[in-house]
């Protein structure tokens, strides 16, 4: 049993609170990733579960034991450091092995375990090998093999990817979801970069000023982003937000966006919602922004002009960077074949069933899609 439960954890260093209030709840055998800006309290949170920060107030479980006052060694966990912390006067075998010898295993089940991860790892060739003597990418395999050889109730890991270029970092996230996916055991996982969490996490946990903001599936954090700041993490390039107001002409509700006024009812029906005299935030993420010469089937929306900046090509789609009117910026995926100029005027339709909605506590403002088109905050 290797779930892992946080139970109202705070920690302070003096003054500043580094986590907040921390309530979660992580599955046996889960891959959970927690991911945010430098800052937000995610590593610390891991180094409060590994034992390496002590807890200010609440608790942290593993499994069905409390674990605040146990020592790092005691709490049947594996970490791997950003830094990988290989023993550079060992070699690559003696460094996999050197924890197992510490808790006394005889040398016929340190060579059996070295050997297996060796092999699931593919470094079966590397065990005479000095750390100096291997790319960043091996270090990193070593890094991982050194805490599966442990046979842990949980993995932590703590950025282990930072230092790979994007090729290796590409790789290697294939190979750590195929090692979870082998080893069916509770993964948590530490990253800045929303790209590597979407596609290696069952659960993603986010979180800011340590606050956890949300915790979800990469698909329901993607579509249903609890506040403005969930939805400009997650997913790139991050979601453009616009100030609009709510306004009534000749009976009629709109939304004024700088000089234009989009009907509610005939392209946002979903957001027939008094918001008051509040100010209140459209978002929409790039990729739901069309060029109208190549608009997907069922696709439909209202039409906002507005000036190319900059165009970036990427092969498989154009990513244009525009300024209304009244000079407002933001950022559109379009299909590669889209023919654009800097500094020409480009006509846009904005996808009306991929908007969003903000209050002024930048909280996503949700509806029930029925006859009242009820607000349910």
């Amino acid at each position: 049993m290797a779930n892992v439960t946080f139970e109202q954890v705070t920690k302070r260093f003096g003054n500043y609170v580094a986590v907040n209030n921390l309530n979660l709840d992580i599955k046996d055998g889960e891959f959970l990733v927690f991911v945010g800006p430098s800052g937000c309290g995610k590593t610390t949170s891991l180094r409060l579960l590994a034992g390496l920060e002590s807890i200010t107030q609440g608790q942290i479980c593993i499994g069905d034991r409390r674990v605040n006052e146990l020592s790092p060694k005691d709490r049947d966990i594996a970490m791997v450091f950003q830094s990988y912390a290989l023993y550079p006067h060992m070699s690559v075998y003696d460094n996999m092995a050197f924890s197992l010898q510490l808790q006394g295993k005889s040398q016929t089940e340190i060579k059996q375990r070295v050997h297996s991860a060796t092999q699931q790892l593919g470094i079966e060739k590397l065990l005479h090998r000095k750390p100096k003597e291997l790319s960043g990418g091996q270090r990193q395999r070593v890094a991982v093999g050194r805490a599966i050889v442990r046979e842990p109730a949980v993995f932590l890991m703590d950025e282990p990817l930072s230092n790979l270029d994007a090729k290796l970092r590409v790789q290697a996230r294939k190979e750590i979801s195929k090692l979870h996916a082998s080893l069916k055991t509770t993964f948590i996982y530490v990253t800045h970069d929303q790209v590597e969490a979407m596609t290696m996490g069952d659960r993603i946990a986010v979180m800011k000023d340590g606050i956890l903001q949300q915790a979800d599936t990469p698909s329901n954090l993607y579509n249903n982003p609890t506040n403005m700041f969930v939805a400009g993490f997650i997913g790139s390039p991050a979601m453009n937000f616009f100030a609009v107001e709510r306004i009534e002409e000749e009976g009629k509700p709109y939304l004024k966006w700088g000089k234009e006024l989009i009907d509610l009812k005939q392209y946002l029906p979903q957001f027939l919602v008094d918001t008051g005299d509040h100010p209140v935030t459209l978002g929409i993420r790039p990729e739901n922004i069309y060029h109208p010469q190549y608009l997907p089937p069922n696709i439909k929306g209202f039409k906002i002009r507005a000036v190319v900046n900059l165009i970036e090509m990427m092969g498989s789609e154009l990513v244009v960077y525009l300024e209304t009117q009244d000079g407002v910026e933001f950022v559109a995926r379009l299909d590669p074949r889209t023919k654009v100029r800097r500094g020409e005027p480009l006509d846009l339709l904005f996808d009306s069933q991929r908007i969003y909605l903000f209050d002024q506590n930048q909280q996503t403002i949700q509806v029930v899609f029925d006859e009242k088109f009820e607000k349910t905050l």
